[in-house]
Order: C-alpha cells, then structure tokens, then sequence
C-alpha cells in the first residue's frame, strides 16, 4: 500500500516541483508582510501568518511529491526485473 502511495505521489515531478516553488515563493511574500507588520500596522503581520500556513502547506507537498519521485525510482531499481531462481539457465 505504501509502495503504490509512493508512486502515486510522485508520479508527476514537474507538478511537485512547481507546488514547491509556488510555496517558495508564498513564503517569500509572507516573509514581506510580517515585516511589514513589524514596522507598520499588526494587521500585515497576522495577513502574512495566513499566508505563512498555506505557503507551508504547498511547499510540503511539493517537497515530498519531489522525494517520493526520487523514493519510486529507487524502489524501481531494487525490485527484481524477472525473479527465477535457477541461476544457471
């Protein structure tokens, strides 16, 4: 169940890497805010934290959709291509 989770998640890379980025890229823009709020109204601080969680949120997913499509290839390679035990065919 694990394995077929694991190839599930990371069968696409391209859309892991690009939820990867697009919370790379929240968290540089909550990172904005809350210093915003540092030096201005509490309110972008608060805004910022929002943003903060969801950015958290993709780049996680991104992140093990990535580690998952590099998992896969490793189990790929480990599992045996054609398993018969007379060795001396």
């Amino acid at each position: 169940m694990l394995k077929k989770w694991v190839f599930r998640l990371g069968s696409d890379p391209k859309l892991s890497l690009k939820r990867f980025l697009r919370g790379l890229a929240l968290f540089v823009l909550a990172v904005i805010f809350i210093a915003i709020g540092y030096y201005g109204p509490a309110l972008f601080q608060l805004i910022g934290l929002a943003i903060l969680a969801v950015a958290l949120f993709f780049a996680g997913w991104g992140y093990l959709g990535i580690f998952a499509n590099r998992f896969a290839q490793v189990l790929e390679r480990s599992s045996p291509k054609n398993h018969d035990p007379d060795l001396w065919k």
